[in-house]
């Protein structure tokens, strides 16, 4: 069964309908250079409520350690979404600090993005589309073809411009352990749409029953 994560959350009742429909993980970003950062207030609201029913995924572009400590215990974070230039020692040391998995993030641009995941024995690996000068959430896809690239155990969650119309697509061609959305279920940067978010949940269980009978 293909994950679900939803990202960008910023808002509790966005959170609370991902989880009602069945979200691995929820995602809130704490980089200011997005529309969708999420307030720290907000997130520690989001991260009481929803602890224990789902993954607590916070979202980092070259944060400093002490920043990534602090978030992760007040925003009650299980999941460290590392989308900057962080190292392998960086993410053991963010590991170390937080007791938080850590999801290591790379912008595909060529098979080489991909095989460089290999210097990164974390929990998971996430593939997002490359958009030069940007970090993520930009609504576009890249060559599903180049995940196939991936080695190694940890699992992937696929990203990048992941709509209702498409994921099915990309789940048969990728076979991904979860995939992520933000904008592909929003009615605007940071605000879900529940008809999209759950038009999204639909389409993978539906690309899941396909591959379980083919």
């Amino acid at each position: 069964m293909t994950q679900v994560k939803v990202c960008g959350i910023t808002r509790l009742e966005d959170a609370e309908e991902a989880v009602r429909l069945g979200a691995w993980a929820l995602g809130m970003i704490f980089w200011p250079g997005t529309p969708r950062a999420c307030p720290v207030d907000a997130a520690e609201e989001i991260g009481q409520s929803v602890k224990r029913q789902t993954e607590v995924a916070g979202v980092f572009v070259n944060a400093t350690m002490d920043e990534v400590a602090a978030l992760a215990d007040r925003c009650s974070l299980t999941v460290l979404q590392l989308h900057g230039d962080e190292g392998p020692a960086y993410c053991r040391e963010a590991a170390r600090r937080t007791g938080c998995k850590v999801m290591k993030a790379v912008r595909v641009r060529d098979a080489a993005s991909v095989e460089a995941l290999r210097a990164f024995p974390t929990d998971f690996h996430l593939l997002d589309a490359y958009v030069p000068g940007e970090r993520g959430g930009t609504g576009q896809s890249f060559n599903w073809e180049l995940a196939r690239r991936h080695r190694g155990p940890a699992p992937v969650v696929l990203s990048g411009g992941l709509t209702p119309d498409n994921v099915g697509e990309a789940i048969a061609g990728v076979h991904p352990f979860a995939v992520d959305s933000a904008s592909g279920t929003e009615a605007s940067p940071g605000v879900k749409d529940p008809a999209r978010l759950e038009a999204f949940f639909r389409a993978v269980e539906a690309a899941d029953s396909t591959l379980a009978v083919a």
